[in-house]
């Protein structure tokens, strides 16, 4: 088969399967098996395909008709117009999370002058956030941590990828942090666990620990809100990720503890509340 009658085929095979997009998706997993571009499909469509390549992208397109995510396949998302590692085992990273980056990025700095800033990026996942905010603070000191070894291990990877110089720590939530931050950093999980099943199929297969945020959605966000407080510098920052309808319900927790200040939040693109900033008071 060449590259031509190939992409037909798995064209065909999406559509029967009611997959979104299916000449992108086809297209994107023959590039990513031939490690050739888009465009070069299209110029070179008449180039016969060997064997061990046709298996593996018939392979992929039927994982495709299975709702594994296309970013599970071809181990790749940009994120802050970075390309990160992603597979299985963490989050594929979203363009909302980008309005907390930046959001980060803008209070080191306003706030910190040239001193070095410790940040701590709670729930790394794939260390998008992390590295992210590293490639853009130079003065930064970043520690990334996560309770998934699994998620590490990515995130490890995409550090190395970025040449980012960081640090490593396997916890969960602040069990095994021992030092102060500057910043506090963290998209924890937030659905509510009765909600899961009723998400995209492609959602639904991603890692559940990193989505299920227990039966009201903001059991990760007590805890963390609750001990952060121990772990922030004077003048430190936490910085939130929220899903769209959590606003009011995070900023109240917030509240409760009396230890935070200067409460605010920010939409994102699509105008939904996705971020709760507050400082140590």
């Amino acid at each position: 088969m060449n590259i031509k009658e190939i992409l037909e085929y798995g064209i065909k095979k999406l559509k029967e399967n009611n997959i979104l997009d299916p000449n992108i998706k086809s297209r994107l997993v023959l590039a990513s098996i031939l490690n050739k571009s888009k465009e070069y499909l299209m110029v070179h469509d008449d180039e016969e395909i060997d064997q061990d390549a046709q298996k593996r992208y018939f392979d992929e397109i039927e994982k495709l008709c299975k709702n594994v995510p296309l970013q599970y396949i071809t181990n790749k998302q940009e994120f802050m117009g970075l390309e990160f590692i992603v597979n299985e085992n963490v989050l594929i990273p979203q363009p909302d999370t980008e309005i907390l980056v930046e959001e980060v990025i803008n209070i080191c700095k306003n706030n910190f002058d040239n001193k070095e800033i410790r940040i701590l990026d709670l729930c790394t996942g794939s260390g998008c956030i992390g590295i992210s905010i590293s490639k853009n603070i130079d003065n930064s000191k970043m520690v990334l941590s996560d309770i998934s070894n699994k998620a590490l291990e990515v995130a490890k990877v995409n550090s190395i990828k970025h040449n980012i110089d960081l640090s490593i720590i396997q916890s969960d939530l602040f069990d095994s942090i021992n030092d102060k931050f500057d910043i506090i950093v963290s998209n924890p999980p937030y659905i509510k666990t009765n909600v899961i099943k009723t998400l995209d199929k492609e959602v639904q297969n991603e890692p559940e620990i990193a989505l299920d945020g227990g039966e009201d959605g903001l059991k990760i966000y007590m805890k963390i809100i609750k001990k952060a407080y121990n772990f922030l510098n004077d003048n430190g920052y936490l910085c939130l990720e929220i899903g769209y309808d959590q606003k009011e319900d995070v900023i109240k927790l917030i509240e409760n503890e009396e230890k935070y200040t200067n409460i605010y939040s920010k939409k994102d693109l699509g105008n939904n509340d996705r971020i709760i900033i507050c400082k140590k008071k």
